[in-house]
């Protein structure tokens, strides 16, 4: 099957850039933060604000999106992609942006520690607790606490799906949904054959 137009276009704009996994890491995430200028403009939305609470290992900052429109919204938790390694609030902001204005919902980004300076599963236990927080102010963040879903984009949606059996397994809250955005969610090694053709 070939690659879509749109993804080969993105695909060529990397092309001469070194292969992320032969960088340092200091410098392969300073490469994700530069492809920010890259990206297309993001939608319009009513609001964004940031708040810094008490996080398991630390200070925790949260990216607080708020579409147009009258609340309350539904609340969407968010987490990045990176491999657990890379990315940051910054480089998925136009995502947020589109998913906030697109549903309609208020989403709550959330900054989890990454590897390798925090072992697992501090990642893992920041997304827990932001779900939580997010949850219980749903309603100070113009959002309806019955309507939280969560979600996440590569290791991040990895991070959605450990979040939604651990929230279910651990007490709650509830969740009305989960997206997976191209989950890591099963082992690579051999690989499937959509690894293999798409290298």
């Amino acid at each position: 099957m070939p690659v879509d137009p749109q993804i080969q276009g993105l695909l060529d704009k990397g092309t001469g850039v070194p292969a992320t996994h032969t960088l340092p890491v200091d410098v392969a995430r300073a490469q994700y933060e530069a492809r920010i200028a890259l990206m297309a403009s993001p939608a319009d939305i009513a609001a964004v604000g940031e708040r810094i609470i008490d996080g398991p290992g630390g200070p925790l900052r949260i990216r607080i999106y708020t579409p147009h429109g009258i609340g309350p919204f539904p609340l969407l938790v968010f987490f990045h992609g990176s491999g657990f390694v890379l990315c940051s609030l910054d480089t998925h902001d136009g995502m947020c942006r589109n998913l906030c204005a697109g549903a309609g919902c208020v989403v709550a980004s959330v900054d989890y520690r990454l590897a390798p300076e925090h072992k697992f599963p501090a990642g893992v236990n920041d997304c827990l607790h932001a779900t939580r927080w997010a949850a219980a102010h749903a309603a100070e963040l113009g959002a309806d606490p019955a309507r939280v879903a969560i979600a996440g984009d590569s290791a991040g949606a990895n991070m959605a799906a450990v979040t939604a059996l651990r929230l279910r397994n651990e007490g709650g809250p509830a969740l009305c949904g989960q997206l997976l955005l191209y989950p890591v969610t099963d082992y690579y090694t051999p690989g499937t054959p959509s690894y293999q053709e798409n290298a």
